[in-house]
């Protein structure tokens, strides 16, 4: 075998062997836990009412270069009502170094909680829910973790029902994000 023949195929199999091992840099697979504060706002014909609200929840998603897209469960804690909710997100990212900006839409479903009225207590309807998001990811380039900081409102329409109405839930907050990049 002539000496072109074996640096031909030593290159030939370097660069397959480089291919594998840099697959995986094309897309992270995370999972993560977020944490927000804000104010929810409920709205019955011309009687709206506003209160502090916060969010626990997890998620579990895949992270492409300009797009992400991820599963979540919330868990909506207000004053006067508590509910689940059930998301599917998608993220368009912007293309930067450490600090990346975006922006996304979500939908799902709003369940299982209660209102809390002064007379009797109002199960939350399982009903979609629609949000969207701005943000920006803080990459730690050398830690498995990345940190999401954001703005997202929420909207769940006719939430539950009181006598003959059906009030809509707005929610809006600041949100940190923990994503753990496996």
């Amino acid at each position: 075998m002539k000496l072109t023949h074996i640096g031909f195929l030593t290159a030939a199999a370097a660069t397959i062997m480089a291919t594998n091992a840099n697959a995986a840099t094309i897309y992270d697979v995370y999972g993560g836990l977020t944490l927000g504060a804000g104010a929810a706002t409920v709205f019955a014909d011309h009687d709206n009412e506003t209160s502090a609200s916060q969010t626990f929840g997890a998620m579990f998603g895949i992270d492409l270069p300009v797009f992400r897209a991820e599963i979540e469960y919330n868990y909506l804690n207000q004053t006067d009502f508590h509910a689940n909710m059930a998301m599917a997100n998608a993220y368009f990212k912007m293309a930067s170094t450490v600090v990346k900006p975006y922006m996304g839409l979500g939908v799902g479903m709003m369940f299982g909680g209660k209102y809390d009225l002064d007379v009797d207590d109002a199960d939350i309807k399982t009903t979609p829910a629609y949000q969207g998001m701005l943000g920006v990811t803080i990459d730690t380039l050398t830690l498995p973790f990345k940190f999401d900081i954001e703005g997202r409102v929420t909207y769940a329409p006719d939430a539950f029902k009181v006598a003959d109405v059906e009030p809509d839930i707005l929610n809006y907050e600041g949100r940190i994000k923990l994503r753990y990049i496996f």
